[in-house]
């Protein structure tokens, strides 16, 4: 996706899916931490629907349209993490993994340990 686009002027933009089908409506993007680039936008899916997380790379800007190159049916099973607040980085690994994309992990992530949960002294 084009970096030097202005976050805002995605909200409102209808989305659609790799073949030409609507998605719904881009209704938030969220920024890369550490870069500030946009990295997700939230598309409403329909009226009484969720909000579904797509990557803006490889997304485009087509037009006044944002085209996402997954089928719609994937992008509406993408993970809900509900919309309006950060999204942690195990939620970013979880939509790249659901999405099939690879991920440069920073080098301070670390997931919790395969034990994490466990009451002390049990054995998983």
């Amino acid at each position: 996706m084009q970096t030097d686009i202005d976050p805002r002027s995605l909200i409102g933009r209808k989305a659609f899916d790799r073949n030409g089908t609507k998605i719904g409506t881009v209704d938030e993007v969220y920024l890369d931490d550490a870069t500030g680039v946009p990295e997700w936008a939230a598309v409403r899916t329909g009226l009484f629907s969720r909000d579904a997380f797509v990557p803006l790379e490889p997304s485009e800007v087509v037009g006044d349209t944002l085209r996402v190159p997954f089928e719609r049916s994937l992008i509406k099973d993408a993970p809900d993490f509900g919309v309006g607040r950060h999204l942690s980085p195990e939620q970013e690994l979880q939509l790249y993994h659901h999405y099939g994309l690879d991920v440069a992990l920073p080098s301070d992530f670390h997931l919790p340990p395969p034990d994490f949960g466990h009451i002390a002294g049990d054995e998983p």
